[in-house]
């Protein structure tokens, strides 16, 4: 079988516009301010949750890091905040900022680059509109954070953007943000909204997709759960006893957390060999993807990638790339 290429879905761009319009219309909640080690953070009520690092900003370095790295295509995402701030308009303008700075990469890079579109998502129409947009510009999924504004991805705010995204089949990136009560959960300390915060942001939207019947109701879009979909993999058999045994937990599904949680995509962003083996365990071997977190400052692209070349014959190709390319039609 020939060997498959190696295919990053979750490593992130930013521009400094994006960064620029942030800095202008994010405040009160969105703050940059410096801190230990002399970096900007974008902080969320004063609790520092993503740290913009100059490779975020550097296309070239990113292809010569991935030759590096060897690793073949990368779907680039915008990171959190997103571009869930301002009015509506400033809210567009920060999404086509992003995507129009992925779409130009994958014109200049078209063997090595796609990317997810961001979208104004509490704003339904100009998301609607610029999600069109985005594909018809060569995008081939959609991020979205794990909370949008503090609401829940199963809002039905937000049930005729699933609709259109489901449709279109496409392939969706769940990455966390800070969670909803950062400030009262004192995430500030230790800057535990990266180690703890995030992964927590993961498992609470994607279980709270499990418990709603999203995934029934839309079928056909493929979800990725960031970071080896947070706590879940170690958290299912909690998932599956509380439907056994609490009536509201199994109210809107007839089948266990389980059995969803082999419908849903994770990355292999986790940082232990025996972690991403609980990711196949539990999710299947066709339903890990390689992801690095590049150019966070925790992303490594060669650390994960060597976890997943380190998987069994027969697995370790289809997170390479083979699930990969499936689902993003590559």
């Amino acid at each position: 079988m020939k060997k498959s290429p190696v295919i990053d879905v979750h490593t992130h761009m930013l521009t400094n516009e994006w960064v620029a319009l942030l800095e202008k219309h994010g405040g009160p909640s969105y703050t940059l301010k410096t801190v230990a080690g002399g970096l900007r953070a974008i902080h969320l009520d004063g609790a520092p949750f993503m740290t913009p690092v100059p490779n975020m900003f550097d296309w070239e370095a990113r292809i010569a890091n991935m030759d590096r790295a060897r690793v073949d295509i990368a779907v680039t995402s915008l990171t959190c905040p997103n571009v869930y701030w301002g009015s509506a308009e400033v809210s567009l303008k920060a999404a086509q900022i992003a995507n129009d700075d992925m779409a130009k990469a994958q014109k200049t890079w078209p063997d090595r680059i796609r990317w997810f579109a961001s979208l104004p998502w509490h704003h339904e129409r100009p998301a609607l509109e610029e999600l069109k947009r985005a594909c018809d510009n060569g995008a081939v999924g959609v991020m979205v954070l794990a909370n949008i504004a503090g609401r829940a991805l199963t809002d039905a705010a937000f049930a005729n953007i699933w609709k259109e995204i489901d449709r279109r089949g496409l392939a969706v990136l769940v990455h966390p943000s800070a969670p909803p009560g950062t400030s009262q959960l004192g995430l500030h300390e230790f800057q535990l909204t990266a180690p703890i915060g995030f992964t927590f942001d993961t498992s609470l939207a994607v279980a709270r997709c499990i418990y709603d019947g999203f995934f029934d109701r839309y079928s056909n879009l493929k979800l990725i759960a960031s970071h080896g979909g947070g706590a879940l993999p170690y958290l299912v058999g909690r998932l599956d006893i509380c439907w056994d045994n609490i009536p509201a937990a199994r109210s809107k599904t007839k089948e266990p957390p389980r059995n969803y949680m082999r419908r849903i995509y994770v990355d292999s962003v986790v940082f232990r060999q025996d972690a991403l083996d609980m990711c196949v365990s539990v999710c299947g071997g066709d339903r890990v993807l390689y992801g690095s977190d590049y150019p966070h400052t925790i992303g490594d692209m060669v650390g994960c990638l060597s976890r997943v070349d380190a998987l069994p014959d027969g697995v370790r190709d289809q997170v390479r790339g083979w699930n990969a390319r499936r689902i993003f039609r590559l």
